[in-house]
């Protein structure tokens, strides 16, 4: 019996692995999520077996059985070539889809923006990027660079700043702030100490974690918490510009799009970041973007390709 061409995208991003699978015709016909796993250069394993979960996950909820016809999967660090061929050829093995395409949760979600034209995609979440296609085709990338060298605007850098903001102020050589009792609070830590243990084997997503205790600390009034958020979106604000610019001269300026956690319409850095690209009159997208179903849309032009 011939398999269904159906056509899955996985959008898998730094805190959850979502997936969309679309029939022939392009109508979705089920959605899942699990949560995601960390991708590195010679251990593909923990993210080969959360797709593995998700892809079951999805053809219960579809209807389908495994494997499916095309995947295309786009992951959070798997920009460079290594890691993309390396987490190809292990699905391709795991034998949960005939045709296997890895590419970036950044594509995904460009994709679904603006279906291969021209634009400007920033996105903030446990880390942060900027992506952009000109007119003519000139692709360019501002950030990306992970959190030892950069992921300025991050959920991350938002809080392992607030974590360091908060050792200045116990070792008094920082403004005070209520922060550090709001993390110990949420981290249920019963002494500023703890957080030594704490951070030293914390992942990046449960650093990420702490910017609800940093948002709502800043509308509590706490200065220090503002200055983190303000900072954060003055440097997604430099990533969009820097790639504005970059990639000109534009013929007709271009939109610029938002995702990622903290980008989406409850994130908490989307207003403000509009607001201030606003006042400087770059267009924005006004729509919520759907990575998993960009990501989808990519497997059926694999497939078609097959074809």
């Amino acid at each position: 019996m011939s398999t269904p061409p159906i056509a899955v995208g996985v959008d898998g991003g730094g805190t959850t692995f979502r997936a969309v699978a679309l029939d022939a015709q392009g109508a979705e016909i089920g959605r899942a999520e699990v949560p995601s796993a960390l991708v590195l250069a010679g251990l593909p394993g923990p993210a080969v077996t959360a797709l593995k979960d998700l892809l079951g996950q999805l053809c219960e909820v579809a209807g389908v059985q495994l494997p499916v016809a095309t995947l295309w999967a786009g992951i959070a660090g798997a920009g460079r070539e290594a890691v993309r061929a390396e987490l190809e050829a292990e699905l391709g093995r795991a034998r949960i889809a005939h045709r296997v395409r890895v590419g970036t949760d950044v594509e995904a979600a460009f994709e679904d923006a603006f279906a291969g034209g021209p634009g400007i995609l920033v996105m903030a979440g446990t880390g942060s990027i900027a992506y952009g296609r000109a007119e003519d085709g000139r692709e360019g990338r501002v950030g990306g660079w992970g959190s030892m060298l950069g992921d300025e605007g991050s959920g991350y850098a938002i809080g392992i700043e607030a974590l360091r903001r908060v050792a200045r102020s116990v070792d008094g050589r920082g403004q005070p702030t209520q922060l550090g009792r709001l993390v110990l609070i949420h981290l249920g830590l019963g002494d500023p100490d703890d957080l030594i243990t704490w951070a030293s084997t914390a992942s990046r997503s449960a650093i990420a974690g702490l910017v609800p205790v940093v948002q709502s600390s800043a509308a509590a009034g706490d200065d220090v918490s503002g200055e983190i958020l303000v900072r954060a979106v003055e440097n997604l604000e430099g990533h969009a510009l820097t790639l504005l610019s970059s990639l000109g001269p534009w013929q007709h300026a271009p939109s610029v799009a938002l995702g990622g956690g903290l980008l989406d319409p409850s994130g908490p850095l989307r207003r403000p970041l509009e607001r201030i690209l606003r006042s400087q009159n770059v267009p924005m997208l006004d729509r919520v973007l759907d990575p998993p179903r960009g990501a989808a849309r990519k497997a059926m032009v694999t497939e078609a390709v097959k074809a």
